[in-house]
C-alpha cells in the first residue's frame, strides 16, 4: 500500500529473496506468493516508490507493505461531489439511500466488500430479517416474526406475490437494497391487499448506466520500464521542467452516484504519460492505487479529456510520465 494514502498499489513486484518466485499485485494492492514454512524476506518494488525488504515469520500468511513515494507528484485534483437531485432509473433509490429517513439498506459498496456467495447470506445479518426454506431449493425470508412473505422488487416492477427465491439473484449483479419492515416502503412500492404489510424488498440491478466504459489498454510494468530505460519517455525529476494540468482543461471527473449516496469519500493515483502536446496518451495509462474501483474507473474514463502543459528538457518538449493524485470529497453539510 502506498505510505501517505494507505490505498493499495497495483503492478508491485513481490519476490522471495534468494528464489526466484515472484508476483504482481492487483488493483488492490493484494499478492499471492506460495513460499516454504520457513521464515524469510519479501523485496518488494514499484516504479515510483522506494524499494522495501519486509521480513515473513514462519507460518505467516498475510502481509502488509507500506511503499514510500519515491517520484514527484502533481498537487492533487479535489473532485467534489455536488448538492442536487440525482438522475436516471436510479434516481430514486440514490436519494433514499443518501438521506435514509426509513428502511435499511444494503449499497454496493456493501456488497463489494463482503462479498457474499449468496443474497441471503447479506441479507440475513439485518435486524429484524430471519431466513427460512421455501419451496425445494429455495431460501424463504421473513421479517419481524412475521410468517408470510414480503413482496420483492426489482427494478420497480413487483414479482410473483408467492415465494421469491432471492438466491436467484446474483450478489455481484446487483447495485442495490431497500429493506422495508412492515407497512413502511415509499408509496409507490406499496401493494393492495395488505400484502406490503409483510414487508417489502427492493432490489436494484446493475447495468450500462452504473458501469463506467473503460477506454483503452493498462500500461504494463515492463513496458512503462523499458520506455524510461530507452529515454522515449522522462520521469518529473529527468526534465527540467515538468508537465503540469492546465487550469483551463481539467478532467471532468464524475463522482460515482452509488459512492456519493453513500457517503463515501476517497483517493485515486493516476500513472499515465503525457506527450509532447500535452496530451494524454491513451494506451499509456493505469491506476497505482485507488480506495474504491469505482473511483478509479471515474478517473480511467475522464482524464484523457485533460489538458498539460507539456514537460521541457533541454529545450524541446518531451513525452513524460505523471502521477496525478485525486482526492474524492463530499459536499460540506448545509447549515
Amino acid at each position: 500500500m502506498d505510505s501517505s494514502s494507505g490505498v493499495g498499489i497495483s503492478s508491485a513486484e513481490v519476490r522471495l529473496e534468494g528464489g526466484g518466485q515472484a508476483a504482481y499485485t492487483n488493483e488492490r494492492g493484494e499478492f499471492r506468493l506460495s513460499m516454504s514454512a520457513a521464515a524469510g524476506h519479501l523485496l518488494v518494488r514499484r516504479l515510483g516508490f522506494a524499494p522495501a525488504r519486509v521480513s515473513v515469520r514462519e507460518n505467516e500468511s498475510n502481509v502488509r507493505v507500506a511503499l514510500a513515494a519515491a517520484a514527484q507528484r502533481l498537487a492533487g485534483v479535489v473532485v467534489r461531489a455536488t448538492h442536487g437531485s440525482y438522475i436516471g432509473r436510479l434516481a430514486g433509490y440514490y436519494g433514499r439511500l443518501e438521506r435514509r429517513a426509513e428502511g435499511q439498506f444494503i449499497s454496493r459498496t456493501d456488497l463489494e466488500r463482503e462479498k457474499p456467495p449468496q443474497l441471503t447470506d447479506m441479507l440475513q445479518r439485518q435486524p429484524g430479517i430471519r431466513i427460512a426454506r421455501g419451496r425445494p431449493g429455495a431460501a424463504r425470508l421473513l421479517m419481524r416474526g412475521r410468517e408470510c412473505v414480503p413482496m420483492v422488487w426489482l427494478d420497480g416492477a413487483a414479482l410473483s406475490a408467492g415465494d421469491v427465491d432471492l438466491d436467484a439473484f446474483p450478489p455481484t449483479t446487483l447495485e442495490g437494497i431497500e429493506l422495508y419492515l412492515g407497512n413502511s416502503a415509499p408509496s409507490q412500492f406499496t401493494w393492495v391487499g395488505g400484502k406490503s404489510q409483510c414487508g417489502t424488498i427492493l432490489l436494484w440491478s446493475r447495468g450500462p448506466d452504473t458501469e463506467p466504459k473503460r477506454l483503452g489498454a493498462t500500461m504494463k510494468p515492463d513496458t512503462l520500464e523499458q520506455l524510461l530505460a530507452t529515454k522515449a519517455v522522462f520521469t518529473a525529476e529527468e526534465v527540467d521542467t515538468v508537465a503540469r494540468l492546465d487550469a483551463d482543461h481539467e478532467p471532468d471527473v464524475a463522482y460515482p452516484a452509488s459512492l456519493r449516496a453513500s457517503h463515501v469519500e476517497g483517493t485515486v493515483l493516476a500513472e499515465f504519460v503525457v506527450d509532447t502536446t500535452g496530451q494524454v496518451e491513451p494506451d499509456r495509462f493505469t491506476i497505482v492505487g485507488s480506495s474504491d474501483p469505482l473511483f478509479a474507473d471515474a478517473v480511467r474514463d475522464a482524464v484523457r479529456g485533460a489538458s498539460y502543459t507539456p514537460a521541457v528538457r533541454k529545450g524541446r518538449r518531451v513525452r513524460q510520465l505523471v502521477r496525478q493524485p485525486f482526492e474524492f470529497r463530499l459536499p460540506e453539510p448545509k447549515r
